[in-house]
């Protein structure tokens, strides 16, 4: 890997802070005739803790002569990861994000995965797209473990009783039915709307226009400005939009969605859970994103299992990728619904395909826009939202605000270069 690109990102504090992480190096010693293998990952709620050791064990038993070690990073997950990558005491396998993915593999710090990758393995069960993410130049660095796309969760209750039949299948629908559904001196608006660009990626570019254009930030041409204006008119002029914070609902549109102060909201499969626990007397459903300009549209959050590419282990982290993305570790780890299986077969045979609330998720997985666009997408994240919102909230025109954000963004991609 190439340690200056590491050092100029991260900076020296970085290594410091390596010399003194422990318990995550896979070269230690082994007590035992077993090979250990250390797994880093983030931690997750209590039942999806339950289903990965699970999971774990039943690897164990299939492959008696490996032992895996769980390595929880609760926080900064990757500023830690990177950290140990630089100081050569990261994991043998570790969740990457496909945001991630990028600019980790540019540095050379994950292991391709082509050559390990057998015909029974059969990559092409993955969803397209998911398998995509993490693929560059034609070579595989990461295999997904799970995803979630973005559907339209609508209130059944408001619907009927405003006698409208089903959730709309247009954006101009949309449109209508969130005047309809909105009642300003109750504080409900038709829809609650999350500002920011990891939500609406895909309906940036549906007009033709980019975001990102050869590494740059291109959000202030025309046409995104285009695509996008309807999400601040909502707001400014048709008053039938707000954000979770404008009815004290936090930073979550699920639960604005849930008090009933939002007829509709675009969320992940991770709202059926939540609502579930938190607002189980909610009669809802959920539909395929409105189309826009006749074509459908979503956004895909997918994680992966990477290798590193300094692990002693390479055979033995290969297997254990294989199996918690083969179908039966893939089959227990997505059982509870807490997440999609990105394997097409598993997602059929649990029956995800034709559930009620998440067949509308997985139905947009083949046709989604991953939430990804090379090395320079974090930075363009931060300028876009950081002025986009100023738009949203009637301070300044959309393409004075993205104008901005967009000279902003370029500055800081220069400077990382």
């Amino acid at each position: 890997m190439r340690p200056k690109k590491w050092l100029s990102s991260l900076g020296i504090s970085s290594l410091l802070l390596a010399s003194v992480l422990s318990g995550c190096s896979s070269n230690d010693a082994s007590k035992s005739d077993k090979t250990e293998i250390v797994l880093s990952g983030w931690g997750g709620n209590p039942v999806e803790k339950k289903l990965l050791n699970e999971v774990l064990a039943d690897f164990e038993k299939e492959h008696p002569d490996i032992d895996v070690k769980l390595n929880t990073i609760n926080d900064q997950y990757m500023d830690v990861l990177k950290t140990r990558l630089i100081g050569g005491t990261a994991a043998d396998v570790f969740y990457l994000d496909a945001f991630e993915a990028p600019a980790l593999i540019e540095t050379g710090a994950i292991e391709p995965l082509n050559k390990y990758v057998t015909d029974e393995f059969n990559v092409n069960d993955f969803e397209k797209p998911m398998i995509d993410a993490f693929k560059s130049d034609g070579e595989l660095y990461g295999l997904p473990k799970d995803y979630s796309t973005l559907a339209l969760f609508y209130n059944k209750k408001m619907f009927k009783e405003h006698g409208i039949a089903g959730p709309p299948k247009t954006w101009e629908e949309l449109e209508q039915i969130a005047k309809k559904l909105t009642d300003a001196e109750k504080q409900v608006y038709g829809l609650g709307v999350m500002p920011q660009i990891e939500r609406m990626y895909y309906l940036a570019e549906s007009h033709g226009g980019e975001v990102i254009t050869d590494g740059r930030a291109s959000f202030a041409d025309d046409k995104v400005v285009k695509a996008i204006q309807p999400i601040v008119d909502m707001r400014l002029k048709d008053k039938s939009a707000a954000t979770p914070s404008e009815v004290g609902a936090g930073q979550s549109a699920g639960e604005m969605f849930g008090r009933g102060k939002a007829a509709m909201v675009v969320e992940g499969n991770w709202n059926i859970p939540y609502m579930e626990e938190t607002f189980p007397d909610i009669d809802y459903g959920t539909a395929e994103l409105p189309t826009v300009n006749g074509k459908k549209g979503t956004m895909s959050f997918t994680v992966g299992y990477a290798m590193n590419s300094e692990s002693k282990h390479k055979k033995e982290s290969w297997e254990l990728i294989e199996y918690l993305t083969g179908k039966e570790g893939m089959k227990k780890w997505t059982s509870k619904g807490l997440a999609l299986p990105t394997r097409k077969s598993v997602a059929a045979e649990l029956g995800f395909d034709q559930d009620e609330l998440r067949r509308p998720l997985v139905n947009g997985a083949s046709y989604a826009t991953v939430w990804q666009d090379g090395p320079s997408l974090p930075i363009v994240m931060n300028n876009f939202n950081n002025q986009f919102l100023s738009a949203y909230l009637g301070d300044r025109t959309l393409k004075e605000a993205l104008e901005d954000a967009e000279k902003q963004a370029n500055r800081e991609i220069k400077v990382t270069e």
